[in-house]
């Protein structure tokens, strides 16, 4: 106990000397001291209200969430309020008060567009991936980026997998999202740096900036996409009958079949 007091009581002289009207003086000692300890206050009151015993109002399950209904309404719930689910798996008037203000979309579309930002890459590169998920479902298409070696596959399934969330809340359903169209554009600028050759010379070197934009709608889901295929396959099928059919002939072959 001897050094905290000890400490105490010099705290306090050194605070009545900073604030005594007489020493009026410009010593470096003084102005450090009174810049230390000029926002310390008093050093008792701190002792006070810092080690004195005190008691916790503890509010009851009811006011608290009389008080989450409340932020809910004002729309101040924070995001682990939001994102609880009630202890007994029911559904709390919170709960349902946030699912009518955020998660029900008022303007459902029939189409979402998206897009990535623009990054370093060339645009004959990105388009070659544009044209590998154009017109496949957006299961496949992330699929295809998934297993792409390609430097820039993923962040565009990265984009992907966003643009079907946000499509699924605006309404589209997700078994018959397609990508219905997609096309690459060139950045707003491209970064141009020195490129040293030999014999005194030198050039420019431009890395040109792109992106990849794509458009999501309800289409027709794999499966009948392959039964369409397979019924295109089936009609060019022709039967070698004695009759002759009115068909015109499929694959012929170069030469003579006898």
């Amino acid at each position: 106990m001897h050094p905290v007091g000890h400490s105490l009581r010099t705290v306090s002289a050194l605070r009545r000397g900073v604030q005594a009207p007489q020493l009026a003086s410009t010593s470096r000692v003084l102005v450090w001291e009174a810049r230390r300890h000029a926002s310390f206050g008093n050093p008792f009151e701190w002792v006070r209200k810092t080690l004195a015993p005190t008691f916790r109002d503890k509010k009851s399950a009811q006011a608290t969430e009389e008080a989450r209904r409340k932020q809910a309404e004002e729309g101040n719930l924070s995001v682990f309020d939001s994102a609880g689910a009630a202890p007994s798996g029911e559904t709390t008037p919170t709960q349902v008060k946030l699912e009518n203000k955020s998660m029900i979309v008022k303007n459902k579309s029939d189409h979402h567009k998206y897009s990535t930002a623009n990054f370093k890459i060339s645009h004959r590169k990105l388009n070659k991936l544009g044209r590998q998920i154009s017109g496949k479902p957006i299961d496949s298409a992330i699929l295809q980026m998934t297993f792409s070696e390609k430097r820039a596959s993923k962040r565009i399934r990265n984009m992907l997998v966003i643009a079907k969330q946000h499509a699924e809340l605006k309404g589209i359903n997700v078994k018959k999202m397609v990508v219905s169209e997609s096309w690459v554009t060139k950045g707003p600028r491209s970064l141009k740096r020195l490129e040293i050759k030999g014999r005194m010379k030198h050039g420019i070197r431009v890395h040109p900036d792109s992106r990849l934009s794509v458009v999501l709608r309800e289409g027709k889901t794999r499966h009948q996409l392959l039964e369409e295929d397979r019924q295109r396959k089936l009609k060019r099928i022709v039967s070698a009958g004695l009759v002759r059919e009115d068909r015109p002939l499929r694959n012929v072959g170069s030469t003579w079949a006898w």
